[in-house]
């Protein structure tokens, strides 16, 4: 029986203002159609408005902030006989970044009316004060995970 090889980690160049992998990565998932220099200004932006408005370091609020919204469980349809079940399942460390990523532009891109520079740091800081649409929806995510806790034997 022939072993699957663990796909290597692709690594990130680390972006050249903070040095960070993490920002790298969020700019990565803000830019659109190969826009890198707009989606570095909307994140670069959105870090100064942090600095501004809790006079702390932005990558401490960042990083603190991804923290808050990693989700730890997810549920995963699983078909057993005629019935669809939905397991609880842990998150393996990459996906729970790119989650939290994901759901963190959403959620800025769902506020309407306010530019993206903006829209990002209020999520990063209601991230990091555990509240905001990102929380709610790690929180509804975990909430369902323990509702099907029942059906955990079936995962695979």
């Amino acid at each position: 029986m022939a072993r699957r090889r663990r796909a290597e980690k692709r690594s990130v160049t680390p972006d050249p203002k903070f040095n960070s992998e993490l920002v790298a990565k969020i700019i990565n998932y803000v830019m659109e159609r190969g826009k890198k220099t707009t989606a570095e200004r909307i994140v670069y932006g959105a870090l100064n408005t942090i600095t501004e408005k809790m006079s702390e370091d932005p990558l401490e609020v960042l990083i603190r902030a991804v923290d808050n919204m990693k989700p730890r469980v997810e549920v995963k349809s699983r078909r057993v006989g005629g019935a669809t079940y939905q397991v609880p399942v842990e998150v393996n460390r990459d996906r729970q970044l790119a989650l939290a990523i994901r759901w963190m532009i959403s959620s800025s891109k769902g506020r309407r009316g306010i530019p993206m520079q903006r829209a990002v740091a209020m999520e990063l800081m209601d991230a990091y004060n555990n509240q905001g649409a990102v929380i709610k929806k790690k929180d509804d995510t975990h909430r369902m995970a323990q509702a099907n806790k029942a059906f955990a034997h079936y995962a695979w």
